[in-house]
């Protein structure tokens, strides 16, 4: 096999996604990019499965009659055959030179057509489109992007499953650096995931779910790390996990698809509205999973109390329910509501989730859920991120892990861990690096207290706190550092002045009434 590294390959990858317009530009047309690295991905698996198949039957003229009668003889079926067989399928779409947008259009469809699979996935994008009577990616850019992923083939004979699939992970990544506010909306920095994947640590043929997928880097996480832990255990045969997923979002459903589809792995993503319209359900309530991860679009305000009210799948629990004007407490119910008895859950939320509301002397909606769950004994503990790690915001973020069942000895306690420091700088963003994510992996699957790293909390000590469950609040990292980092004072500041603004309201209403 030849020495495709993930290194070179990313460098590849890149350098053909910067063919169109540069680096700068890039990242405004992934909806191109990712489509056709993905066809040509699987014109050349396609092209190796003709030819294993052509060494039985004698020749490549045979092998693509026979596959043409019995589709099920490959995965995906390529409805594209070379005028001289002995032709790379690819070759149909690198010498298209008249009309390049309509008919690559034109091909991609007919694959779409011939996959049920890949319905939606890769014949959503119109090469051909216009936007005020200019082509969107004209047929000379077109022609470039087609000739640059030319360069290398993508086979089974040339380049491992992961080493392309990570490559396709590192491709999203760099789309996100470049993707302003909308990056955050399909893509959650690795090593975050990966934190999660090794803190939830599945188990063969377990049910994965995330009802905000993205483009599925968390789901496809999980079912690394669980390669990582059957390798490392000598183990070659083991059930795969089962992976589900929900998003909102048309293009980045499909980018989800492509990317599960060609890290070789199975699972089922729905497109649509998760809060409002949940697609997983069995009967009149959600189907329930063994772990979730999720990275739900933080402080979310569009959902309002009649969303709450209207729910008739019993996600929102009477004592919890409507946390406020910030959705993020609404999302943990959701996924609280999807886990089995035995479930876990990993999910990433704002900073303020944690404290906001606390130590304000009047109800505090937010905070009264916040206590719900710390009562209900279903947070088994939280990690606070270092800082500019996530592409739509410098704010560091938590991880919020639930366990609806929490060993003994852990009952009545949270974990906390402060990893703000575990940290590199980087450009645009920091990152975790490797033996920082093991470390804060390992470190909370133990519950090991460490002198200004992490520590277990009495439910006791939580509530002398008021709630506020951030990690912040209990570890101070260094001697003269002060304990409340200044995206929770500004929440907190952010939710004073909310609620001055709804007791001016309910005053005037007072003042109005006594006044007529």
């Amino acid at each position: 096999m030849p020495d495709l590294t993930d290194k070179s390959l990313e460098s590849w990858i890149w350098g053909a996604a910067c063919s169109i317009r540069g680096a700068k530009d890039a990242p405004k047309y992934k909806e191109f990019i990712l489509p056709l690295i993905f066809t040509k991905r699987l014109c050349d698996v396609f092209d190796d499965e003709i030819n294993r198949i052509a060494q039985e039957v004698g020749s490549r003229a045979k092998a693509f009659k026979l596959v043409k009668h019995d589709k099920k003889l490959v995965r995906f079926f390529l409805p594209l055959e070379p005028k001289n067989t002995e032709d790379a399928v690819w070759s149909i779409i690198r010498t298209l030179s008249d009309k390049i947008g309509e008919q690559l259009t034109t091909h991609l469809r007919a694959i779409a057509d011939a996959n049920p699979l890949l319905k939606g996935i890769i014949d959503r994008i119109d090469f051909n489109a216009t936007t005020h009577g200019q082509r969107d990616i004209d047929d000379a850019r077109l022609s470039n992007l087609i000739e640059a992923i030319s360069a290398k083939r993508l086979g089974l004979t040339d380049v491992e499953g992961d080493i392309i699939g990570r490559s396709y992970e590192y491709l999203i990544r760099k789309f996100a650096e470049g993707g302003g506010q909308s990056a955050g909306e399909f893509y959650t920095p690795g090593e975050v995931g990966e934190s999660m994947a090794l803190i939830m640590d599945p188990q063969p043929g377990m049910g994965i779910y995330d009802p905000t997928c993205g483009s599925a880097g968390l789901l496809i996480k999980c079912e690394l790390a669980l390669d990582g832990k059957m390798k490392a255990a000598g183990k070659k045969t083991y059930a795969p996990l089962k992976l589900y997923g929900q998003e909102q979002e048309g293009g980045t459903w499909a980018m989800a698809n492509m990317n599960m589809i060609i890290h070789d792995m199975e699972g089922e993503i729905q497109i649509g509205d998760t809060f409002r319209n949940p697609k997983f359900r069995q009967g009149n309530r959600l189907q329930t999973f063994d772990r979730a991860v999720a990275n739900p679009m933080w402080n979310q305000t569009e959902f309002k109390e009649k969303d709450y009210d209207a729910d008739e799948l019993d996600r929102f629990p009477k004592g919890a329910g409507y946390p406020g004007g910030k959705a993020d407490w609404g999302w943990v119910q959701h996924i609280l509501a999807s886990l089995k008895p035995e479930g876990r859950a990993a999910v990433v939320l704002d900073t303020g989730a944690a404290s906001r509301g606390s130590g304000n002397a009047n109800t505090n909606k937010e905070r009264d859920v916040r206590r719900w769950f710390v009562e209900q004994d279903l947070i088994e503990g939280v990690i606070y991120l270092p800082e500019n790690l996530f592409y739509n915001t410098t704010a560091p973020g938590i991880i919020l892990v639930l366990n609806r069942a929490k060993p003994k000895e852990r009952e009545e306690k949270l974990f906390l861990l402060n990893a703000s420091r575990e940290f590199t700088k980087g450009d645009p963003k920091n990152y975790i690096p490797d033996d920082a994510i093991v470390r804060i992996a390992d470190t909370f699957t133990a519950w090991k207290e460490v002198e200004k790293y992490s520590r277990i909390v009495s439910h006791e000590e939580i509530a002398k706190n008021d709630f506020n469950i951030s990690p912040s609040r209990y570890i101070h990292t260094s001697e003269g550092e002060e304990y409340r980092p200044l995206a929770e004072i500004v929440d907190e500041l952010d939710a004073l002045e909310d609620e001055a603004r709804a007791t001016d309201a309910a005053l005037k209403t007072i003042l109005g009434r006594l006044m007529a």
